[in-house]
């Protein structure tokens, strides 16, 4: 379990951070003085804010909220209006913190968001899915401070791994069941909590709804850039949660947390994509941006890896994580994985140009044949990286390495085993023999196996 406690940062007076400069935690008084007392609104009007401020679900996948708002609509307007929410915050993610700092620190404004869009919608019932048992713990005392009163909200702590973020799993958690994807492709929109139909979004989009709700679209709309409206929160360095308006330069964010580019930059986590040096220096805080280098912002991971530290081995270790992550759902999954990983090992041991062509051949294999995501992020990861550390790679398989150590700087939870290392690499004989006895190519690839198993002002205030 990630353990640590977020620093937090911003440019330019804060919104979803507001008050925090002040006191570690707003309790329910301290939380009105700062925003103010919270409006109502109907679906419709709940549907026109979010389209005129373009609010994206900031969990990963940058899905347009108001298109999830419409959608639980139309499919409760034939379930007799019965719906749910759900709030995901199971950052199951090592290098992101935002959402536990939200929960932290300023719980009543995610629920605010998500109380709002559970009253537009007639919703039953708001639950809270969380990983960390201090983020349990605050929210529950918010929801203690908010009294009976209003749609029932309670908080439930659901089991810590990577994919135990994807909708379906956070669904399973809530209800009991192992945090697992479905393995099938269900909208929550039509069957979700308690097989209602369920509002599912991310922390900090309910409380960007809370800001914008009670700014106003113009006033939120006033930061940020045009197309992509008000501010976004980041975890930078696996440490810092900077709350920062669209537009600003990725490498004025890395100067505010005292960090600097260093060999590359992995935005998005880590099913993200590596960033070079020439693309992190025009590279700004926005979707259209990091869409020009391929990249998205995803959960808000920003990951500088310095010059002292080996990214072979920092992929490699990531790698061997990602596979123990595993659902065990799927042969790309829980057997493609871990021989993917054990590859990357095997380059990193002086395997010889085999072991990269290798590594490619696992990552073409695993590619679109999983019942989740997962394989295809951590295949995502694996290319990225070699495409970013070519000359790494290469003197790592020929042996003479990069001269430089393994220092661990990509976070990991305090409590991963360290990951075992992949036996000596075959000589040619024995890997011949392993080839014509049972290829790697073997039946379990085949086909999507189903369920088995610029800134005028600063404000840079870190906080311990």
């Amino acid at each position: 379990m990630i353990k640590t406690k977020p620093r937090l940062a911003c440019v330019d007076p804060p919104r979803l951070l507001a008050g925090l400069d002040e006191v570690y935690r707003l309790d329910r008084v301290g939380h009105l003085t700062v925003h103010g007392t919270m409006p109502a609104l109907r679906a419709d009007e709940l549907v026109a804010l979010a389209e005129n401020i373009d609010l994206r679900g900031r969990g990963g996948a940058g899905f347009p909220f108001a298109k999830k708002v419409q959608a639980v609509v139309e499919s409760a307007g034939r379930r007799e209006g019965r719906c749910a929410v759900v709030v995901n915050g199971s950052e199951g993610e090592p290098s992101c913190l935002k959402d536990t700092a939200l929960l932290l620190h300023t719980p009543h404004l995610v629920i605010d968001g998500a109380v709002l869009a559970a009253e537009a919608l007639g919703a039953e019932e708001v639950a809270i899915a969380v990983h960390r048992q201090d983020v349990q713990e605050s929210v529950a005392a918010a929801i203690a401070e908010r009294g009976p009163s209003g749609v029932p909200v309670s908080v439930t702590v659901t089991d810590d791994r990577f994919v135990a973020g994807e909708g379906g799993a956070v669904i399973n958690g809530i209800s009991g069941a192992p945090a697992i994807p479905n393995g099938r492709k269900i909208r929550t929109s039509d069957s979700g909590l308690s097989g209602l139909p369920t509002l599912l979004s991310n922390t900090e989009t309910f409380a960007q709804l809370a800001v914008a709700a009670r700014m106003g679209a113009l006033p939120y709309r006033s930061v940020g850039l045009p197309t992509e409206p008000g501010t976004t929160l980041l975890t930078v360095g696996g440490k810092y949660v900077m709350e920062t308006p669209t537009g600003v330069p990725l490498t004025y964010v890395l100067e505010l947390c005292g960090l600097t580019p260093g060999q590359a930059v992995l935005v998005g986590g880590y099913h993200g994509k590596w960033l070079d040096p020439k693309s992190i220096n025009a590279a700004t805080i926005s979707r259209e941006s990091m869409k020009k280098y391929g990249a998205r912002l995803g959960a808000g991971a920003v990951l500088p890896i310095p010059e002292n530290t080996c990214p072979l081995g920092e992929t490699a270790r990531i790698a061997r994580w990602l596979a123990a992550e595993t659902a065990g759902q799927c042969g790309p999954c829980f057997i493609g994985l871990p021989a993917l990983a054990d590859a990357i090992g095997q380059v990193e041991r002086g395997g010889g140009q085999s072991s990269i062509d290798n590594v490619r051949a696992y990552v073409n294999s695993v590619k679109r044949r999983g019942a989740c995501s997962h394989p295809d992020g951590t295949a995502g990861f694996v290319t990225t990286a070699l495409d970013a550390f070519p000359e790494e790679f290469e003197a790592h398989a020929l042996g003479a390495g990069c001269g430089r150590p393994t220092l661990g700087v990509l976070p990991l939870p305090e409590d991963a085993l360290p990951p075992a290392l992949p036996p000596a690499p075959l000589n040619p004989a024995a890997r011949d023999e392993r080839r014509q006895r049972g290829r790697w190519r073997s039946s379990w690839w085949t086909g999507r196996c189903a369920r088995a198993m610029g800134c005028a002002r600063t404000s840079f205030r870190p906080r311990c």
